[in-house]
């Protein structure tokens, strides 16, 4: 008998991963890219993700059960069919136009009894009423009679050791019964948790909520952080302090800004349904957008200040930036803080470089020069803003170059060390 056919679409940050832990679990998987670039190194055996290794991809590959392919006609014959697109925001408004695509293409090879999956982070409503009717128009079925159709919010955190895909709970729905038994069915082989829910609703806000919840605590403290400061108060002192207390209180910290997709992103789709629905406003929603997306602002000013202590301008300052990545040991820039503070900076006569080894050179900004972070390049710089913390840097190399550090993540100590 032949293993089920899975279909992952998307191999990013997500789709990867999963398309990785499905072929563990069995099944004979198509990849389904549209960049022609990474489908021919993904089958090359090269992975674009961090989490997944160039070794793991290839024993995927050698199994035979794995394949990476932008060719509609390979996702025929799927028995489970995975959707894990980007949803970015396209000036204030949800872009679907990734998951519309998808649909529409996964749409004629849509069979009775096949499972479709939406995992994509989205507005509540979007399965039932965006992804069910493309499908049901490409195929001719009935989503729910015909075919199974679900939706499962992702939890990939990129580049944490501990909790990864396999052994972080996923959370699945169905539009009935039958399709909520397909779709935790296929993620009980895929990891080591899963988590029912009612609807596809209730699912498809679980992710907003979880985002939500720390966007808005994140804003919280980085609000608290600039008043403390002008109130002579170590903020970072008062938060280890609080976090001694073993209930109702959890820990965040300060930085420069948010990035990523889920924050800077995610609770805004939440935000824009409850407008467009409701005519209401998400006030929490819109006071942690106004303070996060600021705090580049923030850091720039901070810049200033520490220079004009040192009797210098901004402009023909040779500036050193560690970490371009949205967070520690990623490359992933995706909405990152450390562009709009590189931009701002070049912006106002600075010489700008910046020390990543996980971002790729196309995704520095103009007129941001590569460092490779040494001993060297602290020594020769002016002043040191410290903004991603990857294992890579060696704190006890920057602070002893001497030069003047704005630390933004709490990372380094010494002499010459202010803190965000």
């Amino acid at each position: 008998m032949s293993n089920e056919k899975a279909v992952v679409i998307g191999q990013g940050y997500v789709g990867l991963p999963v398309a990785m832990r499905a072929v563990a679990a069995g099944y004979d998987v198509v990849g389904f890219e549209v960049d022609p670039h990474k489908v021919t190194r993904l089958n090359a055996g090269h992975s674009h993700v961090e989490d997944i290794a160039d070794s793991q991809l290839a024993e995927a590959i050698a199994t035979g059960r794995y394949h990476a392919s932008g060719d509609p006609a390979d996702l025929a014959g799927f028995d489970i069919a995975v959707i894990s697109v980007p949803t970015p925001m396209g000036e204030g408004v949800p872009d679907l136009s990734y998951i519309e695509s998808a649909a529409a293409t996964l749409a004629p090879h849509v069979r009775p009894g096949s499972t479709v999956i939406l995992e994509s982070t989205t507005y509540p409503g979007t399965t039932e009423e965006l992804a069910a009717p493309i499908l049901e128009a490409g195929s001719g079925l009935k989503a729910g009679p015909d075919f199974h159709l679900g939706y499962s919010p992702e939890r990939i955190d990129p580049g944490n050791p501990t909790w990864r895909l396999e052994n972080t709970p996923k959370v699945v729905s169905g539009i009935d019964a039958d399709s909520l038994a397909k779709v935790q069915g296929f993620f009980d082989r895929v990891v080591e948790r899963t988590v029912p829910v009612s609807g596809t609703r209730e699912a498809e806000l679980t992710k907003l909520l979880e985002n939500t919840f720390r966007h808005v605590n994140i804003a919280l403290v980085n609000e608290l952080a600039m008043f403390a400061r002008d109130l002579g108060i170590d903020v970072w002192e008062a938060i280890d302090a609080a976090s001694t207390k073993p209930f109702g209180y959890m820990r965040f910290t300060p930085g420069p800004g948010v990035g990523g997709h889920c924050l800077p992103i995610d609770p805004s789709y939440l935000s824009w349904q409850v407008e467009r629905t409701l005519g209401q406003t998400f006030r929490f929603v819109e006071l942690a957008n106004d303070v996060n997306s600021h705090m580049p602002d923030y850091v720039v000013r901070r810049v200033q200040a520490l220079l004009n202590d040192m009797e210098r301008s901004v402009r023909g300052t040779n500036i050193l930036l560690y970490g371009l990545a949205y967070k520690a040991n990623t490359g992933d820039a995706r909405e990152t803080p450390s562009v709009p503070i590189a931009q701002q900076l070049v912006g106002l006569g600075a010489n700008v470089s910046a020390a990543d080894p996980h971002v790729a050179d196309h995704q520095f900004p103009h007129g941001v020069t590569r460092a490779a972070g040494d001993a060297a390049d602290a020594a020769a710089a002016d002043l040191i803003v410290y903004l991603v913390d990857h294992s890579l840097f060696d704190h006890s190399t920057i602070v002893a170059s001497g030069t003047p550090i704005l630390d933004c993540r709490r990372a380094l100590e010494g002499p010459t060390v202010q803190r965000l």
